[in-house]
């Protein structure tokens, strides 16, 4: 009898999967499709004890299109270095928790497929790793120092404020001038935050690229709702297909090999106007399934045909 693969997932919680848009869910169907059973884990049940990583999982089962989509068989201490594959899929904040897993996780590296590699999400800040990226962005400041923040909304007029470790378009706001109350509270909270220029063409939608092994395979345009700079389908936005223009190609293709180069599988990168927007997602990329429902082109096919 063949054994069987097993894949075991580091996800946030399953009470908040969305069974429409989920892409955790997307890539596990298909994974299952190949043979794998699946093991399912949160970091707080992520352990290290004397060499071995171990972690609190349940063995499940997802299902297709049905209201309840997963069935637990049982919960099981397992070694992840038995697993053939381990996905990175929990949701940023990326903050001390997050950072602990991915040391835990980098002890097994030799032992066992990470995808995304743990050490390379720690060196791929999402927000910080744009820095390089800095000509194909709109103007940006990544600061808490008050009179370098004052010069940038002299200079810039409306700026975009985001928490260096927001995600999934949380706690960012648009201010149409210096509002030093506003800026000292983000300030105090979040201490450096990314300042950028204000792209109003953002109403028209964002455009989402798939970058998978290092390779520009598809992307969507979302759509904020009215009266919302968000273009995050968790926001109200509505997605739909698009053509990227031949810039957006040209930079998709840069950084693409950019992520490939520092052991990122799977990423998501965000263009408005033309412009990258300084979100490089490689914690727990989305899209998937949207691109999928839009085009009928199965990514996760790709996805582990080329892991």
């Amino acid at each position: 009898m063949m054994k069987k693969k097993i894949l075991a997932i580091q996800g946030s919680s399953l009470k908040k999967i969305n069974v429409m848009t989920d892409t955790t869910l997307f890539l596990s169907l298909e994974a299952q499709k190949r043979g794998y059973k699946v093991y399912y884990f949160e970091p707080k049940n992520l352990s290290f004890i004397d060499g071995k990583v171990v972690a609190r999982c349940i063995d499940l089962v997802f299902f297709e299109n049905k209201k309840k989509f997963y069935k637990v068989n049982k919960s099981i201490n397992f070694n992840l270095s038995g697993a053939n594959i381990i996905l990175i899929r929990n949701e940023p904040p990326f903050n001390q928790q997050y950072i602990n897993s991915t040391f835990i996780l980098e002890h097994i590296d030799k032992k066992v497929k990470i995808i995304n590699h743990p050490k390379s999400i720690r060196e791929v800040p999402e927000k910080l790793f744009s820095m390089r990226l800095n000509k194909y962005m709109p103007s940006t400041l990544i600061s808490q120092n008050e009179e370098e923040i004052k010069r940038f909304f002299r200079k810039n007029k409306e700026v975009i404020l985001k928490p260096i470790e927001g995600y999934g378009g949380n706690k960012v706001i648009l201010l149409k001038n210096f509002n030093k109350k506003i800026i000292n509270r983000y300030l105090k909270k979040y201490d450096h935050v990314m300042f950028q220029k204000f792209l109003p063409k953002v109403s028209k939608g964002d455009r989402r690229v798939f970058i998978i092994n290092g390779k520009n395979k598809g992307s969507i345009t979302r759509v904020p709702k009215q009266g919302s700079i968000l273009s995050n389908i968790g926001k109200g936005a509505k997605a739909k297909i698009n053509k990227l223009t031949k810039q957006e190609l040209k930079i998709s293709t840069k950084v693409g090999s950019l992520l490939k180069n520092n052991n990122i599988y799977f990423a998501g990168i965000d263009f408005v106007q033309g412009q990258l927007i300084g979100d490089i997602n490689v914690t727990s990329p989305t899209g998937l399934k949207t691109y999928y429902n839009l085009t009928g082109i199965n990514l996760a096919k790709y996805f582990w045909e080329n892991i």
